[in-house]
């Protein structure tokens, strides 16, 4: 399996000993991305943040912090930081909406204007492609300084499209402050977007009759590859990471393993919307545009940059199968309970599941 690799081929534009710090360090992408930067050569120390610091010894160029990015005191804390990689959010749609926007909206607000107080002159903000939104008239890949189109509502989504909003504003406010925005396709590896990626925990995968989705995955690897060029300031700007291309359908199914069912797509969007309604899934229906329309994104900045992708597109899909090989559910019947795991709040994989558990209802009705 590929590791982690910081690629030293391209231009070089970084600058000698740098001191890189890290929110959200203790977290799966967190450690990882700690780890890379302390291999790096270019990087002289790593300030690793986060509420709870791990215990006992850790690498002799890492030191590890208490911190809370809601804090505004956090700026003592980065003092005499060159950069500031942010990944103190959560990612989880089925995570309660207030708590999770509370850190992704207010810890990210706070947290940059921290970093301008500290006088940093770089920060790193991790959200997603999905900022760009699903259209079916959309480029094949996006321009990374294409606009931003998905809606900034209450879901995952609005949260990162908001989060995005703050760093221009916080940009503006203070101009000796570049934020570098990376937004990575479908997250697998260490850490996983609650999006597309948990289709996989159901038994079937959902296809709108009609579309043709373009799946394109980022693995973590390669994400913390690429934070590790921004943070060392080889690229910036607006910065998009995946995979070479994206996979048909059918070739999803081959690598997964799984089956498809197909519904019309005024059934699955009527579905989905009904069981946000009553709480089943935390997001609404159209996260279906995900699934329906094409958002893949082509690494430019970073290609520019001399950068490259470790792994493809079905070697990231496979190992992610693999991961969740025992959390997908089967069987005719399917309550609230096992859909809700299944899908571990994802409403594509959810409205999946239950339309085979009305499939089998009804043949088993017609039988009788």
């Amino acid at each position: 399996m590929p590791r982690v690799r910081v690629r030293r081929n391209g231009p070089d534009r970084r600058p000698s000993g740098a001191t890189v710090a890290v929110t959200g360090a203790a977290g799966r992408l967190g450690t990882a991305l700690v780890d890379a930067l302390a291999d790096a050569p270019e990087v002289k120390r790593v300030v690793a943040i986060d509420p709870a610091p791990p215990r006992g010894r850790s690498r002799k160029s890492v030191t590890w912090r208490a911190g809370d990015v809601r804090d505004p005191a956090l700026s003592a804390a980065l003092a005499g930081a060159d950069a500031v990689v942010h990944l103190a959010g959560d990612r989880a749609a089925d995570s309660d909406p207030s708590e999770r926007r509370a850190l992704n909206l207010r810890g990210t607000e706070t947290l940059l204007t921290a970093v301008a107080a500290a006088g940093v002159g770089r920060a790193v903000l991790v959200t997603s492609a999905m900022v760009y939104g699903a259209d079916p008239d959309n480029a094949v890949p996006l321009d990374e300084d294409a606009p931003l189109r998905a809606e900034a509502d209450l879901t995952l989504v609005g949260d990162w499209v908001e989060m995005e909003r703050i760093a221009d504003r916080i940009e503006r406010a203070h101009p000796s402050l570049e934020v570098t925005r990376i937004r990575p396709a479908s997250l697998v590896g260490v850490e996983a977007d609650a999006a597309l990626p948990r289709m996989f925990e159901a038994p079937r995968l959902l296809v709108l009759k009609g579309s043709r989705p373009h799946w394109q995955f980022c693995h973590a690897d390669d994400l913390v590859s690429a934070l590790v060029w921004a943070a060392t300031g080889r690229v910036g700007g607006a910065v998009t990471v995946g995979s070479d291309g994206w996979l048909e359908h059918d070739q999803v199914e081959q690598i997964s393993g799984l089956r498809s069912l197909v519904v019309p797509s005024a059934v699955a969007y009527a579905t989905a919307e009904r069981l946000h309604r009553v709480g089943v899934v935390p997001a609404p229906a159209s996260e279906l545009r995900y699934l329906a329309h094409p958002w893949v994104v082509g690494s430019q900045r970073l290609r520019a940059a001399g950068w490259t992708p470790a792994w493809t597109n079905d070697a990231a899909l496979a190992a992610h199968v693999g991961s969740v090989a025992g959390v997908r559910r089967s069987g005719p019947r399917v309550g609230r309970k096992d859909a809700t795991r299944a899908a571990a709040g994802a409403a594509v994989a959810v409205v999946g599941t239950v339309a085979i558990a009305r499939a089998r209802a009804a043949r088993r009705r017609r039988r009788s």
